[in-house]
């Protein structure tokens, strides 16, 4: 009888995991349906007002107003019930001064501010999403809010992280984990990413792709009105990347994607001037999701009300459709380019 009972608690247990391992992941289901949906306009929108607000002083890097702005993102994860990376002990990631030295400068103190959901199944690989969340601060008595550069990509991560820990909590948890990556002082020369790049948290060498957002809240002259976005990078090192984006975004948002900015003879080189080279650098896939130079690009003008939050919606639902497939997929994408540039 003994045996009887020992042998229908293992069937039952190997059909519990057997449930688990065949859930729908795909863009169909019910998971992936609830989570892309829980991305909305005026969720971005509260949050945006919220970091691009006078009272930021523009986000410097080492700024009281740019330490406020990562309070508040804080509160936003623990309130959402996502942690951060265990091997860090707390949210931040501290970008000493003596690491942020260029043309003279001298910053103060920084912080990155990390957080992160486990994999279910391959915990040790790791998808970063990364977005910069300091501005250039304030000038002459004028703030710059930066609600695009990169206020837009900042609250897109936060968002993109809510809707992953609302799938986990309806047990349609990522199976690889994730990193979301706020780094500082990208307007000064890229640094909170090349700290982390030096000294990460995880290995480089277990991190599978670098999805980066830097402005996705606005239009450019060459698009004005278009429902697109720039994607930059996306098969420099990865023949998979591309594809998985395109396919991503058929099945979802349908947006133009432009490819303008991967010629190498493009003048603007955007491919080295934000955060993902710092991943590109060591051979890690990266896609560099943007909306172009605009008008108000660095400007005191640079405001929240100028904002396409259906636009910076869709932009924010394509980035994790993208990143809910690397999570989830069961090869790690191959790379298969080096970074020659």
């Amino acid at each position: 009888m003994k045996n009887i009972k020992i042998y229908g608690l293992v069937l039952g247990l190997a059909l519990l995991q057997n449930c688990a391992t065949t859930k729908n992941f795909s863009y169909d289901g019910k998971g992936f349906k609830d989570a892309y949906n829980s991305i909305t306009s005026a969720e971005l929108k509260e949050n945006l007002y919220i970091i691009a607000a006078d009272d930021m002083e523009g986000r410097d890097t080492g700024s009281a107003g740019q330490k406020k702005a990562g309070v508040y993102m804080i509160e936003q994860y623990k309130k959402n019930g996502i942690g951060f990376p265990p091997a860090l002990g707390s949210y931040y990631q501290k970008v000493p001064s003596a690491s942020m030295k260029k043309y003279g400068e001298t910053l103060p103190d920084s912080e990155n501010i990390l957080a992160f959901i486990p994999g279910t199944e391959k915990l040790e690989e790791i998808i970063v999403v990364s977005a910069h969340y300091d501005h250039v601060g304030t000038k002459n008595g004028v703030v710059y809010n930066g609600a695009d550069d990169d206020g837009s990509g900042t609250v897109a991560v936060m968002e993109i992280a809510e809707a992953f820990q609302e799938a986990k909590k309806k047990g349609y948890g990522p199976k690889r984990s994730i990193l979301f990556l706020h780094v500082t002082g990208e307007e000064h020369g890229l640094f909170g990413s090349e700290y982390y790049s030096e000294n990460p948290v995880f290995p480089l060498a277990n991190t599978v792709a670098d999805l980066n957002i830097d402005m996705i809240g606005r239009d450019d002259p060459e698009n004005r009105g278009k429902q697109y976005v720039y994607v930059i990078g996306s098969e420099m090192l990865s023949s998979d990347l591309k594809k998985i984006n395109e396919a991503a975004n058929d099945k979802t948002v349908k947006l133009e994607l432009n490819y303008k900015y991967d010629d190498p003879k493009d003048p603007q080189r955007l491919y080295y001037r934000s955060d993902h080279y710092n991943f590109a650098k060591h051979n890690i896939p990266v896609a560099f999701f943007f909306d172009g130079i605009h008008e108000d690009y660095h400007k005191s003008t640079d405001d929240p009300d100028k904002i396409d939050y259906p636009l910076l919606q869709k932009r924010a639902q394509l980035v994790f459709a993208t990143a809910w497939e690397l999570a989830n997929r069961p090869d790690r994408i191959v790379v298969d380019g080096k970074n020659t540039r």
